[in-house]
């Protein structure tokens, strides 16, 4: 006599079983939010382009703390006041 392979059927009036970590994981898909580009993404995109360059994804943290740093230091010099009767020195001499 030959064994019956097992139902994967539900029978009528058992419990289903529910797939919870499916479901969890397609509300919390659907919860999130698309990460949002900072202007220095969108900066850096667009000099590569300009300069027709390739960054790889592991350099772009890098690139990104580098301006960072960069515009810091810039904005200290730009906010420094100048009187109105400054002129550039004609010779630069280290």
């Amino acid at each position: 006599m030959a064994k019956r392979a097992k139902s994967t059927k539900s029978k009528v009036g058992a419990p289903r079983a529910r797939a919870k970590p499916r479901v969890a994981a397609m509300r919390a898909k659907r919860g999130r939010k698309a990460a949002q580009r900072s202007s220095l993404d969108n900066l850096v995109d667009a000099a590569a382009r300009a300069l027709d360059l390739s960054i790889a994804p592991a350099w772009r943290g890098a690139v990104k703390a580098n301006l960072a740093v960069s515009f810091a230091l810039a904005e200290l010099f730009a906010d420094f006041p100048l009187p109105d009767d400054a002129e550039p020195a004609p010779v630069f001499s280290a």
